[in-house]
């Protein structure tokens, strides 16, 4: 079962004009990596993609390194923390005793030991690391940083991509990232407009996957949907309050092209996780993470470029207040091995294994990573604190060299020793493997933030 807004989409009850347009892009052509190849090939002086897609795995709140993949086994109780360190499958490399599926699957994927940036505040941080620029960031005590926000890196694939109303180019699956409702900028379009902000769907267990983009029009009924003449007079009646851009007018010739891959049985079926085996379910869990990577997966197959998957919404976990997100700070390890370790551990194998299956792997590029990682130290109330000084991030597929570590922090986990790396220069890395180098990025007054990742690609 599929909710849209507060309805039901198999009802078709009612949309908002965006909406229509964004849903209408599921039903839609299946874009193959040679299409994609063949495709830029016609672009002057542009490299051909090694990948064509991508899934960002958003760990809002900020997992461990040290509890993760940068464990310290030598290092005293106070830092090493209560777990114990396993070896992959990969020669060398250990990792965390609470993820032993990703340890089987350590070939797959390749682990940055060295990230760090400058602000250890959610707001601040989150906008770094998903832009790749601290400008316009907001902290959670409200300051607002000089400059204007930059697009997110999905929002860079939809610029440059061009809208399509058969393939959405962005999509977010959960809702806005926030602490107590203090709303983070750099998760949106930013300086390239609404039009390029992700469509937004979310899972949640007992109603499944929601549309919450889809909101009611007033007087949109059943009856009324099923009237197309109908529907396109009352989206033109809405169109009127709307400013009347270029962006916006465009969209007009494709009304009654996006309503009839609404009604189609095809269109609504992307979003149908009923309609997957059960035992694909399970593999993922059918916990919240794990059905919304499913999703990402779905997606990516019919065509969407950018999937964002957020961990939570909220920072916080669900004993504090939150939805679940890792910023614990007291309690770490229960809530740890309670609910994060074993979820993160499942659903990640789950989707890396799904994808390889597929033979879609090689050509989707799959990131984890938060905004930070967690002090090294454990504090006085067994918890641990904001760390942006280094932390950890996986990047799996699309091409890239796998199997290995890249960087390497001191022995007790604060800061890098070999090879610092910024969120900048990680997307500029993901982004140059699709396609999106610097040729590209000048078109749209864009250039790289960072520098790309010479070990990974």
């Amino acid at each position: 079962m599929i909710r849209a807004g507060r309805l039901n989409t198999r009802d078709c009850q009612g949309i908002t004009r965006r909406g229509l347009l964004h849903v209408g892009g599921l039903g839609a052509l299946n874009l193959s990596l040679a299409d994609l190849l063949r495709a830029r090939a016609t672009a002057q002086d542009e490299p051909a993609p090694k990948a064509r897609s991508v899934i960002l795995l958003w760990l809002w709140g900020g997992p461990s390194h040290v509890d993760g993949f940068d464990p310290k086994p030598e290092a005293q109780l106070e830092y090493r923390g209560p777990y114990s360190t396993i070896e992959t499958a990969t020669p060398g490399i250990s990792i965390c005793e609470m993820f032993p599926q990703l340890a089987k699957r350590s070939s797959l994927y390749t682990v940055i030991r060295s990230m760090h940036h400058e602000s250890n505040d959610h707001g601040i941080a989150g906008t770094i690391s998903l832009t790749g620029s601290i400008q316009g960031a907001k902290s959670l005590g409200g300051q607002i940083l000089p400059g204007d926000v930059l697009p997110t890196h999905g929002a860079m694939v939809s610029k440059l991509e061009g809208f399509h109303p058969q393939i959405p180019r962005f999509i977010t699956i959960g809702k806005k990232l926030h602490q107590g409702k203090k709303f983070i900028t750099g998760d949106e379009g930013g300086t390239f407009g609404p039009i390029h902000d992700p469509f937004r769907i979310d899972y949640t267990r007992g109603n499944g996957v929601e549309l919450p983009n889809l909101e009611l029009l007033d007087g949109v009924t059943a009856d009324g949907l099923s009237h197309r003449q109908k529907l396109l007079a009352q989206l033109d009646e809405l169109s009127r309050g709307i400013d009347r851009t270029a962006s916006v007018a465009r969209l007009d010739s494709f009304y009654e092209q996006a309503f009839s891959m609404l009604t189609s049985p095809d269109a609504r079926k992307v979003y149908d996780l009923d309609d997957e085996q059960p035992a694909t379910r399970n593999q993922y869990g059918r916990h919240r993470f794990g059905q919304s990577c499913l999703m990402a997966r779905r997606l990516i197959e019919a065509g969407v470029r950018f999937v964002q998957v957020n961990w939570s919404a909220h920072v916080e976990p669900v004993e504090d207040g939150g939805d679940g997100g890792w910023d614990m700070h007291d309690r770490y390890f229960q809530q740890f091995q309670d609910r994060h370790s074993w979820m993160l551990d499942q659903a990640l194998a789950g989707l890396l294994d799904d994808l390889e299956q597929r033979g879609l792997l090689e050509e989707t590029i799959v990131v984890a990573a938060g905004e930070f990682g967690r002090t090294p130290r454990i504090n006085a109330k067994a918890g641990r604190d904001h760390w942006n000084q280094c932390y950890s991030a996986l990047v799996a597929g699309g091409g890239f060299r796998t199997g290995q570590i890249i960087g390497a922090s001191d022995p007790l986990g604060e800061h890098p020793v070999t090879k610092p790396l910024t969120p900048a220069d990680l997307f500029t890395t993901v982004l140059n493997q699709i396609g999106i180098g610097t040729t590209r990025l000048t078109t749209i007054n864009m250039v790289p933030l960072g520098s790309l990742i010479e070990d990974l690609i």
